[in-house]
């Protein structure tokens, strides 16, 4: 058994997760939770994690941690020879700032909106204004990762957990067609092979 266990349903955010365990090459499980039914609102899930969310990740001593950004760091600090938080504490913060860009921008006032409006609304023509706003939200946010990216090969010069959250706000952007920069596409690419 590992000692790492991920709670991961494939297409979620948790594929950032995924994505940045499989780069540090930490042995771990996964077990698959579908949201659409229902499985993270069941009393053991929610036993487990109270805020019924993914990614969930359940530590060597049984204890679980909640929240992409806060996994991701606590998976960097853990493996510092991997050099994903940068080299001191200014670069640190840089990486930070930019995940949590990532996270509570393009994803949640972004693609939450584009993908899920029915969770805010049920009426039809509220949900296609949710739609636009989100689209709206993730157009201007991909404009700037790809302004930070330039002709970097990851986000900040080198690979950080901060490309492990453009992953897989990337990954939906390219599902949906919607991933337009050439720079953007090509970090993408680069993320999906060595992932």
């Amino acid at each position: 058994m590992s000692e790492l266990t991920l709670f991961h349903c494939p297409g979620s955010c948790s594929e950032g997760i995924v994505h940045l365990l499989d780069r540090l090459q930490i042995p771990h499980e996964v077990q698959t939770i579908n949201l659409m039914k229902g499985e993270h609102k069941t009393p053991e899930f929610l036993a487990m994690n109270p805020k019924g969310k993914v990614p969930s990740l359940r530590r060597a001593d049984g204890s679980v941690l909640t929240e992409f950004t806060a996994i991701a760091y606590w998976l960097a600090r853990q493996n510092p020879e991997a050099g994903l938080l940068g080299q001191d504490i200014d670069q640190e913060a840089r990486v930070l700032e930019l995940l949590d860009f990532i996270v509570a921008s393009i994803h949640m006032r972004g693609f939450t909106f584009v993908k899920v409006p029915a969770k805010f609304t049920q009426d039809a023509e509220g949900q296609e204004v949710l739609r636009a706003h989100g689209r709206a939200e993730v157009d201007k946010g991909l404009a700037h990762l790809s302004e930070i990216l330039g002709d970097q090969d990851y986000m900040l010069g080198d690979y950080s957990i901060a490309d492990a959250g453009a992953f897989y706000v990337l990954r939906w952007a390219d599902e949906l067609g919607i991933l337009q920069q050439d720079n953007l596409r090509a970090l993408f690419a680069r993320l999906q092979s060595a992932g």
